[in-house]
Order: structure tokens, then C-alpha cells, then sequence
């Protein structure tokens, strides 16, 4: 069953109402094909219409749809052989962050990223997708291994930010993600970033640090969530919408911004209406970067992933 979000009541009711009409009809005489059909052919059109002028909140509401794909979704559809790899060395394992060996259409690959769950069990196992400092120390140690054995890395960023609790940053929060952005940045094979869902703040930035960074259609990136910054500087979350706005969090600000460097389409009404088709449509443009970074030394890479990000704000 769908969960509509608050700006797809219009799409509900009829969605409703086609059902009503079908279930009306089992069993009876008559005729309503064309009724049907009809309002199919309107529903399609409304949401279409309103997914095609979404505002930075709404997609912000879309980025955290409870049946958005996450992690676990992707490897399901998209990679084959995933080896998964816990623990840090230090600590513990971390279940927000997973990450570890995999297949992208024959492509070996070091696989990393947020998972956030789907139920309460789930979503309490992955503490929400806010990585602690042993989940970032995992995907730094994952990195190491892809320059070891020459593989690039693939992550899959989708968290509201790092895990702000008390013992995370008694085990050196702050530090972890630093050290896990730094070996983004030193790290001597290609790397595909993708905002999947939410980008949060450092605990996104830490596993997105990468010489291309895609961009899910309906995903948001920023520094502070749109209820934080509003928090801050109106002192309510109610003014969420107007921050929203005012960060420019959407794919499409952050293509013009320079931020990311190409934006991956949905289907009609967003990822969580078909994340088979979303994940497919990602695999396909990861897999079209490799094959372009591939060609390109190390020395390239690294240069490459340099001017990126020196160039970002400059105008």
C-alpha cells in the first residue's frame, strides 16, 4: 500500500476512487472500462503534473519517504556477490554504515553506504542511517582495501547526519568523519558518490567526497536539515519550507551550484513508487562513470577530485 505524502491528497482521492470502482465492479454486469481508464488517464496526468513542479520542501518530503529504496534495496537490484565487511578494528561494527565487496555488471567494486530501514525493528538496527564513528572508520578501512587491491569505490549516501549522541562523539566522532573524508579524498582509484535519499551534513559529505557525484532526482543535500536552519535562524522549525528554499538543497540547485555533477531520474512520482526501476536507472549511470573514470591514471583521479572541490563556491 502506498503512503501518500501531504501534497499527494489530490492524487490519493482518485487513486481512491479508481479503487472503489474496480472493487464495485467484480461481479457485476456492467460495463466501466472506459470510466476506469479515464480516470487512470487522469491520475497518471495529475501526478506527473505535480511531480514536475515539486518544491525544495516537498522534495525534502519525497527524500524521506518511509518506502524510499534504501542500501539493502540497491544491492537487491543492482549488484551481485556483495561481500559484506563489519567492524572497524577499533571498537565495533556500526549497522548504519554497511559496506564491503561487490559485482556492478561484471565490475568488481567496493560497495559503501547509509542504510536506514524500513520498519522500527529495522530502523532502530540501523540507528535511523546516522552513522556512529565506527561506521565512518569501517568505510575508511573499506577504502584502504579498494587502493590495496586497486578497486573503485561506489557509495550510497542517504543519512540526516551523523549520529549526534554523547558516546559517539566520546569515541571521536568529529575525528572519524574528517579521517573518513580525508581517505575519500587520497584514495588512488575511481569513486562514485550518489545522493540516494537525504545528504545530512558531514555524516554525508564523509562517504561523498568523490570526483563525481550523482544525484537522485527527488534526493536533497545540505549542511543542516530545513527544520535545524530554521531553528536557528527563526526559532521554529515551522519556517522549514522557507529554508528549504533559501539552501538550495535540490539536485537541480546543486547541478547549476556545481556541487554534484549529474542528476539520475525517477520514476513518475518518485524512487519509492518503483525502487526496481530507480535502482536499475542508477546502476546503469554508476556504471557509465566507472567506465569513463577507468580510463584515467591515479595521478589523474586524484587531480581530478582536487580541482573539484577547490572549484566549489567560487564564482
Amino acid at each position: 500500500m502506498i503512503s501518500y505524502l501531504e501534497f499527494e491528497k489530490p492524487v490519493a482521492q482518485l487513486e481512491a476512487r479508481i479503487a472503489e470502482l474496480r472493487s464495485a465492479a467484480e461481479g457485476d454486469d456492467v460495463d466501466i472500462t472506459k470510466e476506469l481508464e479515464r480516470l487512470e488517464v487522469k491520475s497518471a496526468d495529475l501526478l506527473a503534473s505535480t511531480y514536475s513542479s515539486l518544491t525544495p520542501w516537498q522534495k525534502a518530503q519525497v527524500a524521506r519517504h518511509p518506502s524510499r529504496p534504501h542500501f539493502r534495496d540497491f544491492v537487491e537490484h543492482i549488484f551481485d556477490d556483495f561481500m559484506p565487511l563489519g567492524g572497524d578494528r577499533t571498537y565495533g561494527d556500526d549497522e548504519a554504515i554497511l559496506g564491503g565487496f561487490a559485482r556492478l555488471d561484471g565490475r568488481r567494486v567496493v560497495l559503501i553506504g547509509h542504510e536506514k530501514g524500513h520498519d522500527t525493528e529495522s530502523r532502530i538496527l540501523h540507528n535511523f542511517g546516522m552513522g556512529k564513528p565506527e561506521g565512518y572508520r569501517k568505510a575508511i578501512r573499506l577504502m584502504e582495501l579498494a587502493g590495496r587491491f586497486g578497486l573503485p569505490v561506489v557509495t550510497l549516501v542517504d543519512t540526516s547526519g551523523a549520529f549526534p549522541g554523547i558516546e559517539a562523539e566520546e569515541r571521536g566522532q568529529a575525528e572519524a568523519i574528517a579521517r573518513s573524508t580525508e581517505a575519500c579524498l587520497a584514495l588512488p582509484t575511481p569513486m562514485v558518490a550518489t545522493i540516494v535519499g537525504e545528504g545530512g551534513s558531514g555524516g554525508a559529505v564523509a562517504l561523498a567526497s568523490a570526483e563525481r557525484v550523482l544525484m537522485f532526482e527527488h534526493a536533497v543535500y545540505s549542511v543542516i536539515s530545513p527544520e535545524g536552519c530554521a531553528s536557528i535562524l527563526w526559532r521554529t522549525a515551522e519556517k522549514a519550507p522557507d529554508a528549504a528554499e533559501a539552501m538550495k538543497i535540490t539536485a537541480q540547485h546543486l547541478k547549476k551550484l556545481g556541487v554534484i555533477d549529474r542528476i539520475v531520474k525517477e520514476p513518475v512520482g518518485g524512487a519509492h513508487r518503483d525502487p526496481e526501476s530507480a535502482s536499475k536507472t542508477l546502476g546503469k549511470a554508476i556504471g557509465q562513470e566507472l567506465d569513463t573514470l577507468a580510463k584515467m591514471s591515479s595521478e589523474d583521479i586524484r587531480r581530478m577530485r582536487e580541482e573539484r572541490f577547490l572549484q566549489l563556491g567560487v564564482h
